[in-house]
């Protein structure tokens, strides 16, 4: 949390007393030269199916995270060391998701090519794809660990082959290696062809333990991960601001437990967040999708204590 101290005058018309800064963490100081991770915010939500809304994620995520201490007591660090840097919001692309992915590709292959670790925050979760893309056009190899309560493994929608729906059948397409953890919804045809090594279900988690599902994922995986995050994987009680709540989903602690133990053995190259739906007035899920971020890119780039 970035709130400056009082002073005893003003001086060249500063204010005494001043919120941080509108940028994720509320960092006072931001410089991309050195930062190792590039935060893109995407407001994009054109092909959502149930509740619209999660255009207002990013800002909702900003805003809360300025009000997070920069000092975690779980990783005996303030993560702020990293270098984090965050972009200005890209304008959504209204005249179809095939160029709204397109022009994220453009964005996310600009910082690979300065070195950065692309950090997008949703958004719908169609915009995954785009980021995707970028890396596969640079020949970097992934694996993908996908957070989700639906597997989003239509082959169309709508008549659509791009929307939320279908974003890890199109993934697969580009990175087969892909975990998911916290499904509990799919369905008929995706049931039938699903890799049931890798797919994680809320009852798996629940039965095995997160011990044993960070096992499951390290063994299965690549050394280089890309992670996407999709916050209808948390049970609604915990985190109600989703378009598409399903019940009985993970908590917050059993994420972070998986996160972390994976976090450990694994390189992070990238990650995004996303279908975070505000509710206005109702700030504990914006802070705790805030929250989530800061700790995940503490136990990836950190390791935690």
């Amino acid at each position: 949390m970035c709130i400056l101290p009082a002073v005893d005058s003003v001086q060249d018309n500063v204010p005494l007393n001043r919120m941080p800064p509108f940028n994720l963490f509320g960092l006072e100081e931001q410089d991309y030269s050195k930062a190792k991770v590039a935060v893109l915010p995407v407001p994009y939500d054109s092909t959502l199916t149930y509740k619209t809304g999660a255009r207002e994620g990013p800002n909702a995520i900003i805003d809360a995270s300025r009000n997070i201490e920069l000092y975690s007591h779980e990783l005996g660090r303030d993560i702020s060391e990293l270098g984090i840097y965050t972009l200005r919001a890209m304008a959504p692309d209204l005249s179809s998701p095939e160029n709204m992915i397109a022009g994220i590709k453009r964005e996310v292959g600009l910082l690979l090519d300065d070195g950065k670790l692309p950090l997008l925050l949703g958004g719908e979760h169609t915009i995954t794809l785009g980021a995707l893309q970028a890396f596969k056009e640079k020949g970097v190899e992934l694996s993908i660990l996908d957070f989700d309560a639906h597997t989003d493994s239509r082959q169309e929608i709508f008549g659509s082959r791009y929307t939320h729906a279908t974003v890890m059948a199109r993934s697969t397409e580009l990175y087969p290696n892909i975990f998911q953890v916290g499904i509990r919804s799919m369905d008929a045809a995706s049931s039938a062809s699903l890799d049931r090594s890798k797919t994680i279900t809320r009852d798996d988690v629940r039965e095995k333990g997160t011990d044993a599902i960070v096992s499951q994922i390290v063994e299965g995986t690549g050394d280089a991960l890309y992670l996407t995050f999709d916050m209808d994987a948390l049970d609604p009680a915990e985190m109600p601001s989703v378009g598409t709540p399903e019940p009985d989903g993970l908590r917050f602690a059993e994420a972070m437990d998986i996160i972390k133990g994976v976090g450990r053995k694994k390189k992070l190259l990238g990650a995004d967040f996303v279908e975070l739906s505000p509710i206005p007035h109702m700030h504990a899920p914006d802070f705790l999708a805030a929250k989530l971020i800061y700790l995940t890119l503490g136990y990836s780039m950190f390791g935690g204590k």
